[in-house]
């Protein structure tokens, strides 16, 4: 639910206005129970919560009716759900069943094309250029790592090359050192 909340919002954002919810809604089916109303009051900090809210409801009530309540484990059956694109897919199937995956958000798309490690016009191509050039073994924590980068190294409006461990490797031709 979390994540769905998530986009197009800080982490800091969503975790304060989920803190007290996830408290004693841990369940779709008790997300079910509290109802639209209820959810919006919790989230209406988050940008976009009434839409937030209603797909949240709803994919609650395919978990409940189609999965008995759990979380399906592919990405297929996860985009299928109202809310859950493809980014939000992969952070799912890495973070919840230790799957290897790129969810490619705004920072890794930026860094991956900055420095050249993973060009791509789409997240999807940046994703399968990602998948191409991390090594199995760091795969699975590969895409925090990268975000983490992106946030406090590789900025959007001024990278910090001089404290880039990377820098050596890095393609950008504009670096700030």
């Amino acid at each position: 639910m979390a994540v769905v909340l998530s986009a197009q919002a800080t982490d800091i954002g969503v975790n304060k206005a989920t803190k007290d919810l996830f408290k004693t809604i841990d369940t779709p089916q008790k997300m079910l129970d509290l109802g639209l109303d209820g959810l919006k009051k919790h989230i209406k900090t988050i940008g976009l919560y009434n839409t937030k809210a209603q797909n949240v409801i709803a994919l609650s009530e395919i978990l409940v009716r189609d999965y008995g309540g759990k979380i399906p484990e592919t990405r297929e059956e996860l985009v299928k759900l109202p809310g859950v694109g493809r980014k939000t897919a992969n952070v799912v199937l890495n973070v919840a069943f230790g799957k290897p995956t790129m969810a490619v958000d705004t920072h890794i798309f930026r860094i991956s094309n900055r420095t050249g490690l993973a060009p791509g016009k789409t997240p999807e191509a940046v994703e399968a250029g990602l998948e191409k050039v991390v090594p199995p073994e760091f795969a699975l924590h590969a895409h925090h790592w990268l975000i983490l980068h992106g946030r406090y190294v590789c900025k959007a409006r001024r990278p910090e090359c001089g404290s880039c461990i990377v820098s050596d490797l890095c393609g950008f031709k504009e670096k700030t050192v």
